[in-house]
């Protein structure tokens, strides 16, 4: 596995790490002044953090630096997929993000908790079955695109970015 690939995967496990957190965190309402309420405002407080920050850094980055060497490599429809994707989990993301702020802030209703509670069990469905196709389809398809200077050149632009 080059650097980017590895980069990626390791962003993916996190990525997964966090969702199932957060479903586990947010599968019933937490009595205020509990454990359980500091446990979900902490996870509500991640994953705000990983929906303002990680998505759209994540996705740019695959959409502005590799689908276009996928597309010149003749895999466009594989890039057209992803980014396809991306569009429908910025969606589902931007709805959760004011909700798990106000999760983590501790200002959410029972509207708003029942919203955050259906959301991010789908947030994580259509990012794992999306990381499961950039696992068996991009990285792979990446370990053979990319030299050895480019990878390292890509991959430290990502990481330091």
């Amino acid at each position: 596995m080059n650097e980017v690939s590895r980069a990626l995967d390791n962003e993916h496990r996190a990525t997964l790490d966090l969702l199932g957190r957060a479903g586990q965190a947010f599968a019933r309402a937490p009595r205020p002044g509990t454990d359980e309420a500091s446990e979900a405002s902490r996870v509500a407080a991640a994953l705000a953090q990983f929906i303002a920050e990680h998505i759209a850094r994540h996705f740019d980055f695959e959409e502005q630096v590799l689908f276009p060497r996928l597309v010149e490599a003749g895999d466009g429809d594989l890039a057209e997929l992803l980014a396809e994707e991306h569009v429908t989990i910025r969606a589902v993301a931007a709805e959760l993000l004011p909700l798990a702020r106000a999760a983590a802030a501790g200002t959410l209703d029972d509207a708003g908790y029942a919203s955050l509670k259906r959301g991010a069990p789908e947030l994580a469905e259509r990012l794992g079955a999306h990381i499961q196709k950039e696992t068996m389809s991009l990285l792979p398809s990446l370990d053979d695109l990319l030299d050895e200077e480019s990878d390292r050149e890509i991959a430290f632009a990502y990481l330091s970015s």
